[in-house]
């Protein structure tokens, strides 16, 4: 049996800068040498093969799933359900997995909160590891608040909390 990654959640309401701030931290993961995945949540069906695809086509067709692979990668879609949970053990190499959204979940998480965006603090506070926000939002207090363009600060906050459920 594989090691599990550790799951910590970046989350936020729409359009808060989750993917651009999951994008930032990756090559600041990196560099400190931890391998990580990113699961995303998408509350709405998303569409992973596109039209002019093989695969599309087939799953136009009437396939359930399909897969497409190289010498280097793989994409599979299969229509099923499916958890985070379940989808880590594609990931057993990984230390870390990012899972974008995740709002009310109950992994450790970073908040992104933008003004103009939102106000406050949508996550339930005891989840709440850090936020990233351009102010101080409303429901934050107690709570670290980092810019959203201090990386290094929020990707130490997450492999804090790494370490820490490590040393348990």
């Amino acid at each position: 049996m594989s090691k599990k990654p550790y799951m910590f959640a970046v989350s936020g309401v729409k359009n808060s800068g989750k993917t651009t701030l999951i994008t930032r931290l990756l090559p600041v993961l990196g560099a400190r040498g931890i391998k990580t995945a990113v699961i995303k949540h998408d509350g709405h069906e998303f569409e992973a093969d596109v039209p002019g695809t093989d695969t599309f086509a087939h799953q136009q067709a009437g396939a359930y799933g399909t897969a497409v692979f190289s010498d280097t990668r793989f994409m599979l879609v299969k229509q099923q359900q499916i958890t985070e949970q379940e989808l880590w053990r594609f990931f057993p190499e990984a230390d870390l997995i990012l899972l974008e959204g995740f709002k009310h979940s109950s992994y450790p998480k970073i908040e992104v909160v933008r003004q103009g965006n939102s106000q406050r603090c949508v996550c339930e506070r005891e989840h709440l590891a850090a936020v990233a926000a351009d102010f101080v939002p409303e429901g934050c207090i107690g709570i670290p608040v980092f810019s959203p363009d201090n990386i290094q600060a929020l990707a130490d906050v997450i492999l804090t909390h790494m370490r820490e459920e490590k040393a348990r």
